[in-house]
């Protein structure tokens, strides 16, 4: 896995000399940069003009391969993008209305006098606001950034660009509108309080990024509270496409999952989320670990088997780790046949080409498990069923519908694929149906 994860584009001059192109990408190369897309902008009489794409592994690298490039003789660097902040310059996000306002007689439909009488509606009909306003599209997106990727507590303000970019998914994906809520607090009844207040605004409530045990504590009370999907993503998103990669890594080795015993390690939210869902699922055993006596008696009592990493490394037919600790397993760990998921971001717990090396069957990272797969389905779905929740049974009948999806020897189909997030939004509708929760939600 590549550890370049910084995208700059230089806009380069470059005299019309024998060799120079070529100068130019070595000069990169020993500069420890990867060269992606070169452009041509212009052809002058004595220069043309490029846009190189760089990959470095941090800031300083990118410095150092701009000032080796201004080194060169007949070669002028113009001007640096730094991709990724260019994408967030101004927000990634803006409303936009859905009706054109170009006469008076539109006015006088969309706001007063007409207005008056679809609030009307609303009064004798609360329901009724599912079709005539944006609410039954709606998520609100809640964090109080106190949990945020790998970055830690970093606070709302800095989490907004991570909540900005799960809005963007949920609108070019399955067409939902979701807005980020940032919450300035670290007590977790003070954040539900919030959520309660502002509730009403959105058909569905999205927690995201929130630290444990907080998280469990928001979640529980929030649906103890409110008659509309509530979900955690960190947690269930997670899990969801987890069960999807891990049923369809079973399909490769020719396992039957459910008389399999799965090994979980670490039980942060979303290792616990993971475990439970398996246990849900019907795995024979799941056995957990981690550094924390609470976390693992928490999932235990949900039916999982308290153990250790090194039982779990012995005898699990399938190991999933989600430790936030690079390196933590050991090659020869590592039983042969054994299938192995190692998801901490960047680095992952194994990586996988040392698990195969070490006899696993199959071995994937954090890259196989987005959960930009699970959750834009699993709230268009709730949504358009009305249903007061998301549950254990959508989340199963999402992660087969998933695993169902992806291309032969892949674990999980492409998360930009929109005939996924439509057909996981079916099965999810069709599941609500099913268990008597269509049009129970309460808004």
């Amino acid at each position: 896995m590549s550890e370049h994860v910084i995208d700059t584009v230089l806009r380069v001059r470059v005299e019309h000399r024998p060799g120079q192109l070529a100068r130019l990408t070595n000069t990169i190369a020993e500069a420890g940069g990867l060269i992606g897309d070169i452009s041509t902008i212009n052809v002058g009489e004595t220069a043309t003009l490029r846009d190189v794409t760089i990959e470095t592994i941090d800031e300083e690298q990118t410095l150092r391969v701009v000032m080796c490039i201004g080194e060169i003789d007949g070669v002028e660097v113009m001007e640096t993008t730094d991709r990724v902040f260019e994408a967030h310059r101004g927000g990634k996000l803006h409303s936009t209305s859905r009706v054109h306002l170009d006469q008076l007689a539109d006015m006088r439909s969309i706001y007063t006098p007409g207005v008056a009488r679809v609030s009307r509606a609303i009064v004798n009909d609360p329901s009724r606001a599912w079709d005539l306003t944006s609410i039954g599209n709606a998520v609100g997106i809640f964090t109080n950034g106190s949990r945020v990727l790998g970055l830690g507590n970093i606070g709302p303000l800095a989490s907004m660009p991570v909540m900005e970019g799960k809005a963007v998914l949920y609108d070019e994906l399955v067409d939902i509108s979701a807005t980020p809520v940032l919450i300035d607090t670290l007590k977790p009844m003070e954040f539900v309080d919030t959520v309660m207040r502002v509730s009403h605004t959105f058909g569905g409530i999205h927690l995201e990024d929130i630290r444990i045990p907080d998280c469990y504590v928001i979640e529980d009370e929030l649906r103890r509270l409110l008659r509309k999907p509530v979900m955690h993503d960190d947690q269930h998103g997670t899990a969801t496409v987890t069960l999807a990669a891990v049923i369809n890594a079973c399909r490769i080795t020719s396992r039957d999952l459910k008389r399999s015993r799965v090994g979980m390690i670490g039980l942060g939210a979303a290792g616990s989320a993971i475990a439970k869902l398996a246990v849900s699922y019907g795995v024979g055993e799941v056995l957990v670990a981690d550094t924390s006596a609470d976390a693992v008696r928490r999932v235990a009592a949900a039916g999982a088997i308290a153990s250790d990493m090194a039982t779990i490394m012995a005898a699990a037919d399938i190991v999933i780790a989600a430790t936030g600790r690079p390196g933590l397993i050991d090659a020869r760990a590592v039983r042969k046949g054994q299938v192995i998921f190692a998801l901490t971001n960047p680095k992952p717990e194994i990586f996988p080409s040392d698990a195969r090396g070490a006899g696993a069957a199959f071995a994937g990272d954090g890259r196989s498990i987005n959960n930009a797969l699970a959750f834009p389905g699993l709230f268009r779905g709730a949504l358009q069923a009305r249903s007061s929740a998301i549950t254990t049974e959508m989340l199963i009948a999402a992660a087969e519908t998933i695993a169902s999806l992806a291309a032969p020897g892949d674990v999980v189909p492409s998360c930009l694929d929109r005939g996924v997030h439509q057909a996981v939004a079916k099965t999810v509708f069709e599941t609500a149906t099913r268990i008597g929760l269509a049009g129970t939600a309460i808004l």
